[in-house]
Order: C-alpha cells, then sequence, then structure tokens
C-alpha cells in the first residue's frame, strides 16, 4: 500500500549556487535549508537531479532537505526529477521561497497556490503542471519603492533586517516541523 506516511518528505529551498549570492534575499529558501540542517547534524552535500541534498528526522519522518542547483528560474526542473522517485510524492512537498509581498520577519503557509510572480514557484508549477504543494513564503518586502526588482532581490539584507530575517527563519523551521507533525491546516492555524 502506497500510502503518504511510506513517502519522504521534501523541503525545497529556492536560491541561487554560489557564495555571491549566499546572504541575499532571494536565497532564504536555502538559508532555512541550512538551519534545519544544523538542528538536525546533516550536510546537504548529496548530489541528485542538479540539486544538493540532505537527509534529516523531522517529526518522527525521514525528511530530505534540497537545495536546487539549478538557478531559480529553473528550480522546476530539479523539483519535478526529483519527484520522479516511487518514495516521494507532490503531497510531501514543501517549497520555501522568498516573497516581496510581504513585510521582512513575516511569513505565510499555504497548502497551494499561484506563483505570485515569483519565477523559481512559476519554474515548478510549469514543470509539475500542478500548484496543488506545500509553499511557505517567507518575507521580503522593501521599507521603501524600489526601482529594480532584480538588484533587490539578488541584494544582501541590511544589519537592520537581519535580526528579524534570524527570527523569522526560527519561526519557519517551527512551522515545517508543524506541518509534517499535525498536518498543513493545523500549521498554518498556529504560523500564518
Amino acid at each position: 500500500m502506497n500510502t503518504l506516511s511510506d513517502k519522504k518528505w521534501l523541503i525545497v529551498g529556492l536560491g541561487n549556487p554560489g557564495l555571491q549570492y549566499e546572504r541575499t534575499r532571494h536565497n532564504l529558501g536555502f538559508m532555512l535549508v541550512d538551519l534545519l540542517a544544523r538542528e538536525n547534524q546533516t550536510q546537504i552535500k548529496r548530489e541528485e537531479c542538479r540539486s544538493l541534498i540532505g537527509r534529516a528526522e523531522i517529526a518522527g519522518r525521514t525528511a530530505e532537505l534540497v537545495k536546487p542547483q539549478t538557478f531559480m528560474n529553473l528550480s522546476g526542473e530539479a523539483v519535478s526529477c526529483l519527484l520522479k522517485k516511487d518514495d516521494r510524492s507532490v503531497k510531501a512537498l514543501i517549497v520555501v521561497t522568498d516573497d516581496l509581498a510581504l513585510p521582512v520577519g513575516t511569513m505565510r503557509l499555504r497548502p497551494k497556490g499561484s506563483a505570485g510572480g515569483h519565477n523559481g514557484l512559476k519554474s515548478i508549477i510549469a514543470c509539475l503542471g500542478s500548484d496543488e504543494f506545500i509553499r511557505l513564503r517567507i518575507g521580503i518586502q522593501p521599507v521603501h519603492p524600489i526601482s529594480n526588482t532584480k538588484n533587490f532581490v539578488l541584494e544582501n539584507f541590511s544589519k537592520s533586517e537581519t535580526d528579524d530575517v534570524e527570527e523569522v527563519l526560527r519561526k519557519c523551521a517551527d512551522a515545517v516541523q508543524a506541518v509534517i507533525s499535525d498536518g498543513v491546516e493545523k500549521a498554518m492555524a498556529k504560523y500564518n
């Protein structure tokens, strides 16, 4: 019998590979996956489907922590490749990404939805042919109007944002655990 409880959770943090992008706003997904890896004393280094992967136990379940190495706009290629294995399912997929529409220090958990203008989510939805996967969005909304969105998302966080970012990443790690242990609806009620 092939049920959701037989599946490994895939926690896919979106970002761009390379040291120059490591602490940029667009790499919040990578930052959360790195935090989960540190908390679970695991390393994200196994290569599969143009991704780096680490394995962890979260809420008593096996979870694979994924950092696609395709660059943001091609994230769907890595995710669709990973989901081809029998022990993985889109129902046990959590995609973590930055969100320009949410203030810094906030997060939003959803069971499904549109790309909301995010190129990484657009790529995943296009490659999977579905928007029916859990997504955890982390706010990067600018305080002042910006003229160039691309430059903004590829900049490092300001010193004034650092504490808020660390705090929201901690909250997001707890939310991921809640999704796995209690389901997305209960986790949304607690963390949104």
